[in-house]
C-alpha cells in the first residue's frame, strides 16, 4: 500500500483519536528499510517526550503492518515491542535488511 492510501485510511478513520492520527500519519512516512525512535516520532507528531504514549497508539494500530509500526524502536537500539508480536517485528525488519542489528545511523532522534 502507498503512502499515500495509508494517509487517506488514518484521515477516514473515525476510530482513532487525533493524538493516533497524528502517530500514524508520521510512522506511514518511515521508509523501508530504515527505522525511527519512539522519541523521533512523538516530536515529529507535535508531542515531544511523549515517547511512551507514541508507544501505546503504535500497540493500537489497526493498519500493520502497511503503517509500519515494526519500524519504530528504542532509543538504545532495542526492539521495543508489536502488538503482532516481537518475533513477528524482528521478522519485519530482517526481510527489511534492518535486524538483527539496528545500525545506529538509522536512529533518527
Amino acid at each position: 500500500m502507498e503512502e499515500r492510501e495509508c494517509l487517506e485510511l488514518i484521515r477516514r478513520d473515525s476510530t482513532l483519536t487525533t493524538f493516533q492520527k497524528k502517530v500514524l500519519t508520521v510512522v506511514a512516512g518511515i521508509p523501508r528499510g530504515e527505522v525511527r525512535t519512539y522519541g523521533w516520532v512523538a516530536e515529529r507528531a507535535g508531542h515531544s517526550g511523549a515517547a511512551r504514549a507514541v508507544g501505546g497508539a503504535l500497540a493500537k494500530n489497526p493498519y500493520c503492518p502497511e503503517i509500519p509500526c515494526h519500524r519504530v524502536v528504542c532509543s538504545n537500539g532495542s526492539i521495543g515491542g508489536y502488538s503482532g508480536g516481537v518475533f513477528r517485528k524482528k521478522r519485519l525488519l530482517a526481510d527489511e535488511g534492518v535486524w538483527p542489528v539496528v545500525p545506529r545511523r538509522l536512529l533518527k532522534r
